[in-house]
């Protein structure tokens, strides 16, 4: 018979396994960074920059004001992370780089490698001979980069050759500068020691990361366990059934939910939790919606894609946690050269205290506006707690 969980106790539970039941430290060095991208498993990446580098934020949300280049430093000087497709585009603790091997071994080629393949295969084989004659490099530094195709994600033949031979493992990213991956064979970049060590078999990787997944998130279901790694939910259902049968992971059941859950053996249930966080979009505490909504009963939807006058709350809108709980929403925008912190839009969720929410969310504000070396926050007009939140800004809590 399953274990029966309270859906408070689920929430505590994902609370914890994501490193929100303690207090931020009074300092945050190396050792505070690798350990939280250990906990998490892997850390989104994004390119949106309308605040600062998504990457940054869950390292912010639990740790507080930290120096920047830590990351960098811990991923790529010192070689505690790496670059690769986990749930989209990660930065990844080191130690799961084997786990990963037969996706890139597996990958077929699709779309625009696909015809380029077809069209030019030696130009293909080619990029990758440049690389390891004059690598670490970008996709301008190579001798016949090819013409872009189209705007945005339009990329050129060489920037398609580069990005094909990292999903198929022989490269990978040695830095990044202004957030530009600069790519380098894997051989020069992963260790040794990493890169050694004996293939693991699809079945055995995937269940391993199921269970980083699970561990990460504490409880969750099936769904939500397999989308942390964007592991393909059928293929997985068999390998989750011998997972509990072995004991390696909890089924259980959560009061609420429509489907079973399975919970990490090493899940721990904190008494309560006072975590108070700003989150990107892209947190691993909220980046799965349908999880979100079932576990905090917060709807959340990213609306960069909608156009302006369809948008809701706004273009780049973060949750706002206070106590554990998701409390409300707020659209931000850094002003790097006025140097302001702008609330372009702020809302509360149903029956939360105005007083409370408004304070804790200017503090927090505060805090933010500091990390990013601006000079003030700045409350705009739309929702309805911009005028609690902005008094509370002239009262001298968010400045």
């Amino acid at each position: 018979m399953s274990q029966t969980l309270s859906a408070n106790d689920a929430r505590l539970i994902a609370l914890a396994a994501q490193g929100f039941d303690t207090p931020r430290p009074a300092t945050v060095g190396e050792a505070e960074i690798e350990a939280t991208a250990r906990q998490l498993a892997l850390i989104q990446l994004d390119s949106v920059n309308v605040v600062v580098r998504s990457h940054y934020m869950p390292f912010f949300a639990r740790l507080g004001s930290y120096d920047h280049s830590l990351v960098e430093r811990v991923a790529f000087d010192q070689r505690k992370m790496y670059e690769y497709w986990a749930h989209v585009a990660s930065l990844i603790p080191i130690e799961t780089y084997p786990l990963l091997r037969w996706r890139m071994e597996a990958s077929p080629p699709r779309w625009r490698i696909k015809g380029l393949l077809e069209e030019a295969p030696g130009y293909v084989d080619a990029i990758l001979d440049e690389v390891g004659k004059r690598g670490p490099m970008i996709a301008s530094d190579l001798d016949d980069p090819g013409s872009r195709k189209g705007p945005w994600w339009g990329y050129s033949e060489g920037k398609i050759a580069l990005e094909w031979h990292f999903l198929k493992g022989a490269i990978t990213t040695h830095s990044r500068r202004n957030f530009t991956r600069y790519y380098d064979l894997a051989e020069r970049v992963i260790p040794a020691d990493i890169l050694s060590q004996n293939s693991i078999s699809p079945d055995e990787a995937q269940k391993q990361l199921f269970l980083l997944g699970a561990k990460a998130h504490g409880v969750g279901t099936a769904k939500d366990l397999t989308d942390y790694f964007r592991l393909h939910h059928v293929t997985m259902r068999p390998r989750i059934k011998e997972l509990v049968e072995d004991g390696r992971i909890l089924q259980v059941e959560v009061d609420g939910w429509d489907e079973p859950a399975y919970m990490h053996p090493d899940a721990a249930v904190p008494d309560e939790v006072h975590a108070t966080a700003l989150l990107t979009p892209f947190d691993s505490l909220v980046w799965r919606r349908e999880r979100t909504e079932r576990m905090f009963g917060f709807h959340y939807r990213i609306e960069i894609y909608v156009p302006e006058p369809k948008r809701k709350y706004g273009y780049y809108v973060m949750p706002f946690m206070m106590d554990g709980e998701i409390v409300a929403r707020v659209d931000l925008k850094a002003d790097r050269q006025k140097g302001v912190l702008r609330v372009q839009s702020a809302f509360i969720e149903p029956n939360r205290s105005e007083t409370k929410v408004a304070a804790a969310l200017a503090t927090e504000l505060k805090l933010m506006a500091s990390w990013l070396e601006l000079d003030r926050v700045v409350v705009g007009r739309k929702g309805d707690l911009v005028g609690a939140l902005r008094t509370e800004i002239k009262n001298g809590k968010g400045v």
